[in-house]
């Protein structure tokens, strides 16, 4: 059986979804992506301010080598372990972060795509790519393994 030209099933409209739902669901897609960029530099940030603290126990032992006892002692006490925010380390900032805004926008997400679209993605990309895709051109082809 030949293989169809353009987007394999779970790509396809379903029947009776309007483009103004098809943009709304884009539009809320696009903002999902931007929270886990967000998400990502979260974890960024827990990680390089994990790296810096651990970096003070060489400072706090490089000023005290040096001479420098009062400095060494109030880095030590003031700022080697110290919350980044009240009451929390980046790691609680992160599940935070995962267990309510980003766990609620995700379920909103998958919530409206199911109502509307089946529960299909990418639906507005999908779209796009076919208009903008040249048909029988090497490395325009509508999935793997389809021709052109």
């Amino acid at each position: 059986m030949a293989q169809q030209d353009g987007p394999d099933e779970r790509h396809r409209r379903p029947p009776g979804v309007s483009d103004e739902t098809v943009a709304a669901l884009g539009k809320l897609s696009e903002a999902l992506e931007c929270v886990e960029r967000v998400r990502g530099h979260l974890y960024s940030l827990h990680q390089l301010v994990g790296h810096a603290d651990l970096m003070l126990d060489d400072a706090v032992e490089m000023f005290r080598a040096a001479g420098h006892p009062e400095i060494a002692e109030r880095i030590s006490s003031e700022l080697l372990g110290r919350n980044v925010i009240a009451g929390r380390w980046t790691f609680q900032i992160v599940e935070d972060f995962d267990d309510g805004y980003y766990a609620l926008f995700r379920e909103l997400d998958r919530q409206a795509r199911e109502k509307l679209v089946g529960g299909r993605r990418h639906l507005y990309e999908a779209e796009m790519k076919e208009r903008r895709r040249t048909r029988g051109l090497p490395g325009h082809e509508a999935r793997p393994g389809a021709a052109g």
